[in-house]
């Protein structure tokens, strides 16, 4: 039986009264109306955790992470937030070694797939963000079809960062400005940061309120340079494929705790730059 405190409430998920009781007291503790309408994730710790298995593969590691991917994703879209990026495959990954990266892109293709009736099932509507055409072809059909058959989701939002760099896009931003430029399409003068918003892969999104790093590592590592310059941070110590829904709902209230002044004191109003 629910203790007091953790019943449910108007605003909760109908599948939260399958919940464990640690997660529904959590629950209990957010408040619907100051929940992030975008969460970023950069979903760290995979290799580490097949080592810490005595994997010699760190492709175990990844495909644990399938799991921390879906629940994630399913428990987002449960609470009706508007976006979820995740940092799955950056610019930098590209070095590692050709075997691992075939491996990676393998299991993306068959993540893209497997994983439709779970985005349908839950109104998720995929997007990609960086260079996706720099993905193999396979994997970039798989991504596209997916795509394709999620537009007509009305739900959260799925951002996949794939083959992304936040120095990357920023650069191509200002060389899509300089074409508009050059085009004789916009005047010089007339930039601005919405302007420049404009430019970005997440355009259209709100900027992430939040942005979650897993591993206990303290750095951004390249990702949404330019969106997350007032985002609250959270560091969950727990590797990526051990991140479950009790660890997202940690976040959550930890986000709920802070004052946003976004530069200012005794202001909670975020800047508006055009989104």
């Amino acid at each position: 039986m629910a203790q007091a405190g953790q019943a449910p409430q108007s605003w909760w998920p109908e599948v939260a009264a399958q919940w464990p009781e640690a997660e529904r007291a959590l629950l209990a503790k957010l408040t619907p109306e100051r929940l992030p309408g975008h969460v970023a994730i950069i979903m760290d710790g995979n290799g580490r955790w097949a080592r810490q298995r005595g994997f010699l593969d760190r492709i175990r590691g990844h495909e644990a992470g399938i799991d921390s991917v879906r629940e994630a994703t399913r428990t987002c879209a449960q609470l009706r937030l508007k976006a979820l990026t995740l940092y799955a495959f950056s610019k930098e990954n590209w070095r590692r070694p050709e075997r691992e990266v075939a491996a990676l892109m393998a299991l993306l293709t068959r993540f893209l797939v497997g994983e439709r009736p779970e985005l349908m099932e839950n109104n998720v509507r995929l997007r990609a963000i960086g260079a996706p055409g720099e993905l193999p072809v396979g994997a970039l059909r798989a991504l596209d079809e997916t795509i394709r058959l999620t537009a007509a989701n009305s739900g959260l939002i799925l951002n996949l960062a794939l083959s992304y760099g936040g120095r990357d896009e920023i650069v191509r931003a200002a060389r899509g400005l300089a074409e508009l430029v050059r085009a004789g399409q916009l005047d010089p003068a007339r930039i601005d940061e919405a302007a420049f918003d404009r430019q970005l892969d997440t355009a259209g999104l709100p900027e992430p309120d939040l942005l979650v790093r897993t591993s206990g590592e303290l750095r951004v590592s390249n990702f949404l340079l330019w969106q997350i310059a007032y985002a609250e941070i959270h560091v969950a110590p727990v590797l990526w494929p051990d991140f479950r829904r009790v660890h997202l709902l940690e976040a959550l209230l930890d986000y709920q705790r802070r004052e946003r002044r976004y530069g200012g004191v005794g202001d909670t109003t975020p800047p508006t730059h055009g989104k």
